[in-house]
């Protein structure tokens, strides 16, 4: 039982060495670029950000998520939004309504094949490896329970329209117009910062006591 115990605690702390260096591979970029448009960042599978039109970077990804991130820099093609889970899956949104992914959500993908086939705007696309999820368009908000969705609505009645969200397997982060809504193990610098920032946020990620925001003015804080 000791030696199981000492497994578990090594293998946690190297799990722990790999998202720490992966981190390290986008701050880089980061600071050398001095912008980010947007990260996709996990616990244990990896990290990745993207800068300017298609530019990006990543350590530790799923290779088919790389893969396509090579194809859409080849193809000049404008990369918006990233979004990796725990687990690999995984999700690309670039140029006007394209989304690559590695999804095992059917009705995730359906509601994406029925948004683009309405020419909806997707703005965000976020999930987790528990099945749950919430889908943007520049018309509606759709999300994988109505339990989810009443939850989303109670925000949406108190302050507004939704402008981004990120869920995560413990947790959930939305950002309204005039304010913002939190469930689970959200860390307490990013509530600060949140509340502190003068602008309105559009792109907002988090995995575990990491955090990234972006807002509208291209003003953006992180926490990795």
């Amino acid at each position: 039982m000791k030696k199981f115990f000492l497994f578990i605690a090594s293998f946690a702390m190297a799990m722990t060495m790999i998202a720490q260096s992966s981190r390290e591979c986008i701050k880089q970029v980061i600071r050398e670029k001095d912008e980010c448009k947007s990260v996709a960042i996990t616990q244990y599978n990896g990290d990745a950000m993207i800068y300017g039109q298609n530019g990006w970077a990543a350590q530790g990804c799923p290779n088919d998520f790389t893969e396509a991130l090579y194809e859409l820099n080849a193809q000049k093609a404008e990369i918006q939004d990233i979004h990796i889970t725990e687990l690999g899956r995984w999700a690309i949104l670039c140029n006007q309504n394209d989304i690559y992914y590695d999804l095992s959500y059917d009705n995730l993908k359906h509601k994406i094949t029925t948004c683009q086939e309405d020419g909806e705007h997707i703005t965000t696309i976020t999930f987790n490896d528990s099945g749950d999820w919430i889908l943007i368009t520049t018309k509606q908000i759709s999300a994988s329970s109505d339990e989810l969705m009443g939850w989303l609505s109670d925000g949406f009645e108190k302050y507004g329209q939704i402008w981004t969200a990120c869920i995560t397997d413990d947790a959930a982060i939305v950002v309204y117009e005039s304010g913002f809504k939190f469930y689970g193990n959200i860390p307490e610098n990013l509530k600060e910062a949140l509340r502190s920032c003068q602008s309105d946020v559009y792109t907002i990620k988090l995995s575990g006591d990491a955090w990234f925001f972006r807002c509208t003015d291209g003003t953006g804080r992180y926490h990795m």
